[in-house]
């Protein structure tokens, strides 16, 4: 009710447009001038009198001070206040705009307004907010999920965010695909944009070439089984081997996620290009004409590999670290061998985070469009003849709706494929009691081609990043290969005078926006994911299955038709963020929380439910037990969520291009500009630059983070361990 009443009486009902933690609005006729002023006061003042009902719905609740949680009428008077109090608020932001009414049968209905509103400010803001709790601590009233007031409020929130920031603005750009030229809705407009030819074409068989659908199909399977792969090997290298460079590999197989995927399309170009370093020496050495084969699905499928391994890396580096190993001793004190015991115990147990990871890559595969954009010749995916359909000469919004839509259907295939394949088995290996095991060694039949495919990709990732860092030291990429640091100094130049540290160089203005965007946006992710993993793994409640695929859409969907989406759906009333830091920041929480969410699935599928009801028997409530026992265990999925959405932010490009503003450009979209303007070298220079900077973010990450101990002996009994008979 504070919250309420706060954001009714006190902050601006309408969004700033200087922004409102400048606290300049104090100065400009505040409380009193309609552009500032709170909504109590635009009401007293006889102006966008449609606030006023929302005055009753606040004051209902005051009804249920002092009541008992268990009264009917406590429920009841917080239930409908907060559902009808919400309802209004949406009612009117949808039904009256910058120009008036929004829709045509209210001005026949009640005539001229005469009167407008704008984007919704952070006034508005709580009081959604506070109408939203009322609802869900009524609902919990009720009995609800046992009544437990943070389970349902957390329920209520995350439905809230994500019909807002996912299923609206994805709507909003699919009902596109039914529209006609005259703006009529149309099934046969969809009909004959759904059976195109360029998009399901079997012409490959016959020497052609396939259709976009069938070619991300084909791409997104191998990048995710490969990808799988690849992450389990490098878990495994860590957490089960000898090996005595493990810190190295760790943060080796981290480089390819801080890195704009397009550097490492041209890194590749630069090496298996026609004029590429291995193509010209392997050409000349064996006496062939050097060939263009990079172009297409082996190049796009080597690009994604270096840039999505690490995502299956994150989710299984803490679902193998959680195996307990109890579980594993028990299996060798029964005399099962060691390749026994990883193939009947470690590896089944391991089936949660497989899934997950192969999901992931898919998923990422499906929506990727840097890479093909770089490397895919005529190689047709559904990512970029969308981006086409969109910023090309035929601006086809349709096109690029029935494109989204059956990328949808393949990624929704996908995730039920997965639950599928894991089924009901129970997967939980940590329980209350105490664990002292150690995990055991890899058999060496397996240890040693683990280490072998791990070690191939570490030396052909570092010569890739080597390129990189070369290519940024010189004069002009390919053609003149003398050495320089212009690229730095054009960059990052700073000059030091009487006023202090000027930052002079052109890329200045968007490194600090770049840093404070996703320094914002990577915990707000990770909070929202986890919690969101949380209900999901812990929790029972209607449409537990929808809710689950709601968190996962808005990784199924590129990020172009994320961008396209938003500025369609936020570039007027109710919600209008188009332009400015807010947008930005709400499109990585929500393009990036899947990974935080598939990450804790992963990790609670292991933690045994009697650990929660241990803590609430013995008093503590669900958001207690949740902070104080559930995120101790979780620390490689905190560290999972953290890393991969602060780096994401700093290295996204398809739905920055929309969405970037004059007063908030990205690095991305700079780099871009740059290699437009066929200026690669500031372009890779800039790259390297944010890989520094991204490595020791993710060191500082890791270190504020920590990790998850299962075990209580020391580190170097592993080796003793593996050594007794």
């Amino acid at each position: 009710m504070i919250v309420g009443w706060a954001g009714f009486c006190i902050v601006p009902w309408y969004g700033i447009e200087d922004g409102f933690f400048s606290f300049a609005w104090l100065f400009e006729g505040f409380p009193f001038d309609g552009d500032v002023a709170p909504g109590l006061f635009l009401v007293l003042q006889g102006e966008k009198l449609w606030l006023a009902p929302i005055i009753p719905f606040l004051a209902g609740p005051l009804l249920a001070v002092g009541k008992k949680r268990d009264d009917q009428a406590y429920a009841t008077i917080l239930i409908l206040c907060g559902a009808l109090g919400f309802a209004w608020l949406i009612a009117q932001g949808f039904s009256i705009g910058i120009r008036g009414w929004q829709l045509g049968w209210l001005e026949t209905l009640f005539g001229p307004l005469g009167d407008r509103q704008f984007g919704m400010g952070y006034g508005g803001l709580l009081v959604a907010t506070a109408f939203l709790f009322f609802f869900t601590q009524g609902i919990a009233a009720r009995g609800a999920v046992n009544g437990d007031i943070f389970v349902v409020g957390a329920i209520g929130f995350v439905i809230a965010i994500v019909t807002i920031f996912v299923f609206y603005p994805i709507l909003n750009m699919l009902a596109s695909a039914f529209i006609t030229q005259d703006n009529t809705y149309s099934i046969v407009v969809f009909v004959e944009k759904f059976t195109d030819r360029r998009l399901w074409g079997l012409g490959c068989l016959s020497g052609g070439r396939c259709g976009a659908a069938w070619n991300s199909l084909i791409l997104a399977i191998l990048v995710g089984a490969l990808t799988t792969i690849l992450g389990l090997i490098f878990a495994l290298v860590v957490t089960r081997t000898g090996f005595r460079f493990k810190r190295s590999l760790r943060a080796m197989t981290v480089l390819p996620i801080i890195t704009p995927p397009f550097v490492i399309g041209l890194a590749i170009i630069l090496l298996f290009g026609q004029s590429g370093t291995i193509t010209r020496f392997v050409a000349d050495l064996i006496d062939v004409t050097p060939g263009r084969w990079v172009y297409g699905l082996p190049g796009v499928l080597i690009a994604q590999l270096l840039a999505f391994t690490p995502i299956a890396f994150l989710v299984l580096i803490g679902v193998v670290e959680g195996v307990s190993p109890s579980m594993e001793e028990a299996a060798q004190t029964l005399r099962a061998n060691r390749w026994n015991t990883f193939r009947t115990v470690s590896l089944p147990l391991m089936r949660p985070g497989l899934a997950n990871a192969f999901l992931l890559g898919f998923i990422e595969s499906m929506a990727d469009f840097g890479n093909p954009l770089v490397l895919g010749g005529n190689f047709d995916v559904l990512s970029t003849e969308i981006f086409f359909a969109i910023v090309g000469a035929q601006y086809d919004q349709g096109r690029a709706a029935v494109l989204a839509l059956v990328l949808l259907a393949f990624t929704l295939g996908a995730f039920y494929a997965q639950r599928f394949w894991l089924g009901k088995k129970s997967y939980t290996t940590m329980t209350g009691k105490g664990d002292s095991g150690v995990h055991p060694l890899l058999p060496s039949g397996l240890s040693i081609p683990v280490l072998l495919v791990a070690g191939i990709w570490t030396v052909f990732t570092a010569t890739i990043y080597m390129m990189i860092i070369y290519g940024s030291f010189v004069e002009l990429w390919g053609v003149n290969n003398d050495l320089t640091f212009k690229h730095y100094l054009t960059a990052f130049a700073m000059k030091f005078g009487e006023e202090g540290i000027r930052w002079t160089g052109s890329a200045w203005d968007s490194f600090w926006t770049t840093l404070q965007i996703a320094a914002m946006a990577a915990p707000l992710t990770a909070i929202v994911g986890l919690v969101t993993a949380y209900l999901l793994t812990r929790q029972n409640f209607a449409g537990k299955n929808a809710f689950e695929f709601g968190t996962m859409l808005s990784f199924a969907i590129p990020g172009t038709v994320i961008g396209v989406s938003y500025i369609l759906a936020f570039n007027v009333p109710p919600i209008e963020i188009t332009g400015t830091g807010i947008i930005l920041v709400v499109s990585f929480i929500f393009r990036n929380m899947p990974v935080g969410v598939r990450a804790g699935i992963a990790s609670m599928s292991q933690l045994d439910k009697s650990l929660d009801e241990s803590s609430l028997t013995l008093g503590a409530n669900s958001w207690q037990t949740f902070l104080n026992v559930i995120l101790p265990l979780l620390k490689p999925a905190i560290l999972a969520a953290l890393v991969y959405s602060f780096v994401r932010a700093m290295t996204a490009i398809s739905a920055v291009i929309f969405l970037v503003s004059a007063d908030y450009n990205m690095a991305t979209s700079y780099i871009i500009g740059r290699v437009e303007n066929n200026d690669y070298g500031l372009a890779i220079a800039y790259s390297t630059s944010l890989i520094v900077v991204m490595l020791a973010a993710v060191g500082l990450l890791q270190i504020l983070v920590g990790r998850t101990n299962v075990g209580r002996r020391m580190s170097q009994s592993r080796t003793n361990l593996a050594e007794t008979p």
